[in-house]
């Protein structure tokens, strides 16, 4: 967490391999990745979602979650467009995602015809066919109502015991309701760590991001 311009988001770009890194080493399950291509990172298990939606608006729920799927190996992405094979290889990694997402009844729909939560769901389903070890999402309440929120919070919580997730998010009872570890940055920096409660608590993080709002509000 942090406040607009606090490098929450460079920070994921960089760590993906969106931007060049300027100093220091990315190691990633103990693999030295800090010049490797973001393509090479998603093939070692990093995945992410973005702050404004990214998906294929004009094809189907369930071909979003194939391509993706399809997409993690560079060989076989050049015949993503290629159904038959695609869509019958990849057919229970997707109905497992579908199931995972509460979006079975919507496996035909085109995704342009979701709700906003829908489609941020979708995208962390996208994230999900990649087969990743680790999940980067960025703001993925964005925008929600209270409905799609508790979705998504739901979908977060139950990500912990397969995946390492990695969320930057303004929404405070979220955080502090699912997070295991919280990490406030400023300016670029940590400027604290540690478990909810002890965020909570401290004085540097109340004046700096969230004064009396400690439950709500953003930071």
């Amino acid at each position: 967490i942090g406040p607009n311009g606090a490098g929450k988001t460079t920070l994921f770009h960089v760590l993906t391999g969106t931007l060049p890194i300027t100093a220091g080493n990315i190691v990633f399950d103990g693999h030295d990745v800090t010049h490797e291509p973001d393509h090479r990172r998603v093939k070692r298990g990093i995945a992410r979602s973005f702050q404004v939606t990214s998906l294929f608006t004009n094809l189907s729920v369930r071909e979003n979650l194939r391509l993706a799927a399809q997409g993690v190996d560079s060989k076989r992405a050049l015949n993503a467009w290629k159904p038959p094979r695609g869509a019958l290889e990849h057919r229970d990694t997707v109905d497992g995602i579908l199931e995972r997402l509460a979006l079975q009844r919507f496996a035909s729909t085109q995704a342009s015809a979701l709700s906003h939560g829908q489609q941020r769901r979708l995208e962390v389903g996208m994230a999900l066919a990649a087969r990743p070890k680790a999940i980067f999402l960025d703001e993925p309440t964005s925008g929600m109502g209270i409905d799609d929120l508790d979705d998504m919070k739901h979908l977060i919580r139950s990500l912990r015991d397969d995946y390492t997730v990695v969320l930057i998010e303004h929404n405070m009872d979220i955080v502090m309701d699912i997070s295991d570890t919280i990490t406030v940055m400023q300016q670029g920096r940590v400027l604290v760590e540690g478990e909810p409660a002890r965020i909570r608590g401290d004085e540097r993080v109340r004046s700096a991001y969230l004064g009396n709002m400690i439950t709500g509000g953003r930071a």
